[in-house]
This record gives C-alpha cells, structure tokens and sequence, in this order.
C-alpha cells in the first residue's frame, strides 16, 4: 500500500511540476503575443513621416480600416461606405431635424456615421467608442472630414451612462447591441439619458437561425435568464471565434457576448419608458444573422 501511496504523491508532484512549467510557458506566450501586439500598435508611432504631408499618411499610420471615406476627400481607407449609410439617414428622416439638439452616439467606429450627424448641425455630438484602435481613427477622420460638432471619448458607454447626468434628445446605437456582455442592462441605462434612440442589431431567432445554419456556429448553445428592470431575458452566449485578433475586428470588449431575442427587445424597449417603437428595417437572412432596426421615442 505504501509503495502505490508513494507512486501517487510522485505523480501528484510530477503533474504540479508540469502544470507551473506549463503555466509559465502560456504566461510567457501571452506576454509575448500582447508584447508583439502592443510592438505592432507602437511602431507605427515610433516611426517618421518623410513622405509629403497628406490625409492619407495619418490613414496608412492606423492598419485595419472598415470604412471607406468620401470620393471627393481623396483619401482611401476600406471599403465600406459607410458615410452614405442608408440606415442612418433613414433614421434621421423619420426622427426629424437634429440641428441644435444634443446627440449621443454608441459605437462610432471610425467615425462615418459622426460624420452624417454632424451634417445636420446638432448643438453637440457626444460619440463613445471603447475600441482603442477604432478611437485613433475616428480622430483622424474627424480630422480630416472636419466633423466639427462631436467630441470622441474613449471607453466604456455603460460607465458613461453611469457616471455623468448629460441628457440627449437623440441616440444613435448601430451595430452595438449584439456585441455587449449585458445589452438587456446598457438599454436600460440608455432610457436613463436618451429621449429618443435609432437601434440597428443583430438577434436570436430560433427558426431564421436553425442549428445548421452556419451563422449558428459561434452559438455556445448556453442561454441565461436575467433580469432587466424588472422583466425577464433570455441571453443566448456567443464568442467570436478568434475573430478579435485580426487588426480591423471591431466587435466588443468581450469575447464572450449575448445576443437577445427581436421581441423581447421591443418588448424592454416599451418597458423601460418608450412608448412609441416603429421597426424601421428587417432582414432575417443577412449574412450575419438576423437584423432589424428601430426607432424608439418617448412621446
């Protein structure tokens, strides 16, 4: 018995001793990933510009663009024309004028979508994005666009909901929602400091996203019950499958994300003091998930 005693303490300690070399080895290979991250971030602000000064060298300093910029500013980003959006200048037509009202805008990205705002001369546009990469950008697009009437702020919206008393006739929260670790509670907190908020989000539909339907895939296939404000939700957990280490991800602070049900969106939205909710778009078959958006006011 002694013998099989000794035999299971020395592989007791054989697996502690492989378990902290193996703990060391991952600690040093996060560091040296984050390092090699942060090495990357910081050589493109070590380095000299000898070349002409233009728009387009404050662009090439910030690799991963999304949007594309206005033909006629001479600048080339991505590809996406997001300073055309249909979605937000529908939005804006069925709100009505923003000129000298206070706008919060969630998520600005590389500040396209600033830049239809701010067309409309409102008093002030306070536009929140945690992203640190995109923040850099949206300072040189304002920059070069001349967005005159925002303020970027980098960090976290829900901290900002929190902390400050600033109330705002219009929000603007597109593409933000389904990317949150809590969106039944930043919803809540929005009713808290928005009058009136335009929402375009991915959702959860069991039919329009069947099991096999590959935009299912990164569906961790656990669903939480929470309760917001006093009403019940269901989180479906979704992770975004590694898709945060390419330079031009743009999705949420966490990996680890919920997305909520259509009606039961509608439903808190009416439950946390909008009393008018008009569906503004739909499309169940887009090629990230099912989406909508809406129009939210109090009336």
């Amino acid at each position: 018995m002694r013998d099989i005693w000794l035999h299971s303490e020395q592989l007791a300690l054989l697996k502690k001793k492989v378990w902290k070399v193996s703990l060391r080895l991952l600690n040093r290979f996060t560091a040296k990933g984050q390092s090699l991250r942060v090495a990357q971030m910081d050589e493109s602000f070590a380095e000299y510009e000898d070349r002409l000064p233009t728009s387009q060298n404050a662009v090439d300093a910030i690799p991963g663009w999304t949007s594309a910029f206005p033909p006629e500013s001479g600048v080339r980003g991505g590809s996406t024309p997001l300073f055309v959006d249909g979605r937000i200048k529908d939005a804006l037509a069925a709100y009505g004028s923003i000129e000298g009202k206070r706008v919060l805008e969630v998520g600005p990205l590389e500040g396209m979508h600033t830049y239809i705002l701010n067309q409309q001369r409102p008093a002030r546009i306070d536009a929140i994005e945690a992203n640190k990469s995109c923040y850099f950008r949206c300072l040189v697009t304002k920059e070069i666009l001349n967005i005159d009437k925002a303020a970027f702020h980098l960090g976290d919206i829900k901290e900002w909901l929190t902390t400050y008393d600033q109330r705002y006739d219009f929000g603007l929260a597109s593409g933000v929602l389904y990317h949150m670790p809590d969106p039944g509670e930043f919803l809540r907190l929005l009713a808290l400091r928005v009058d009136a908020v335009f929402i375009w989000t991915h959702y959860f539909h069991e039919e329009e996203m069947p099991r096999a339907d590959v935009r299912r895939a990164p569906f961790s296939g656990r669903v939480e019950v929470r309760d917001v404000a006093g009403m019940e939700m269901r989180y479906f957990e979704r992770s975004y499958q590694s898709a945060q280490e390419n330079a031009s991800f743009c999705g949420g602070m966490k990996d680890r994300h919920y997305w909520l049900e259509k009606n039961e969106i509608i439903e808190l939205i009416r439950h946390i003091g909008y009393n008018s909710v008009t569906i503004q778009a739909e499309d169940p078959t887009h090629p990230g998930g099912p989406c909508f958006s809406l129009l939210a006011r109090r009336v």
